[in-house]
């Protein structure tokens, strides 16, 4: 029988044990995991107590159930921490611009320190890709039109060079929330496109000169832009 630490919640331990599972035969994403039938033998625990834990593990996409197929481990992506931040934000209903913030603060201490390290690894095929998505945005800004996705196409390329797959996702994540809780509160349309697009603008140019400390700045001042707009939007003014 696999150990289990004691003093943890029954379905804690047996949610530990799996993932050991998982972590000792090196299974990756997409594997098949043991049978229902072969986890009940192996961790000594009966048939519920083995479908609690999938479940649970499933809402954390360690694990991915298919009914009819069997259980099979997941991407273990972020999306679960989207979800819980998302929901943190919304629950605070008296207070939905400060949930953000902090979402924000944390998203733009990253940012600006990862945006130094690319100022010293992006190339240029990779500047003059930054540079297209903010040419389409500014095409956009001028026709008083908003631009959500160029602005996370934007952000994606951005950390490219550094090849850290987390980057994206994390950063994604962030931006799912900011998304969802705009929707939800029926938060209007960037008010400025064209100042959102000169702010992206002022970003590329300091990585074309290998400005690190003034891509620095461009970002701190394009955060400080977001910032504004949600405080603005949460207190109901245009």
């Amino acid at each position: 029988m696999r150990r289990m630490t004691a003093g943890e919640p029954r379905n804690s331990r047996i949610q530990r044990a799996v993932v050991q599972l998982i972590l000792d035969r090196g299974l990756p994403s997409g594997a098949p995991l043991p049978t229902e039938t072969e986890l009940m033998e192996d961790l000594g625990v009966s048939r519920n107590s083995v479908r609690e834990a999938l479940k649970a593990l499933q809402a954390l996409d360690i694990v991915e159930i298919r009914h009819g197929y069997g259980t099979y481990v997941g991407q273990a992506s972020l999306t679960p921490l989207a979800d819980g931040l998302t929901f943190r934000a919304l629950a605070r209903q008296d207070d939905d611009a400060g949930a953000l913030a902090e979402v924000l603060q944390v998203r733009e201490v990253l940012e600006v320190e990862l945006i130094r390290r690319v100022a010293a690894t992006v190339t240029e095929p990779e500047l003059d890709r930054l540079e297209s998505v903010v040419t389409r945005m500014e095409a956009a800004g001028r026709a008083g039109q908003p631009f959500p996705e160029l602005d996370r196409e934007f952000h994606e390329l951005l950390y490219a060079s550094l090849g850290n797959a987390l980057v994206p996702q994390l950063l994604g994540a962030f931006w799912t929330v900011f998304r969802r809780v705009a929707g939800a509160r029926g938060w209007t349309a960037d008010p400025a496109p064209e100042l959102t697009a000169r702010r992206h603008r002022d970003i590329v140019t300091a990585l074309r000169a290998r400005d690190a400390e003034g891509a620095q700045r461009a970002m701190a001042v394009h955060f400080r832009g977001i910032e504004a707009r949600a405080a603005q939007e949460s207190r109901g003014v245009g």
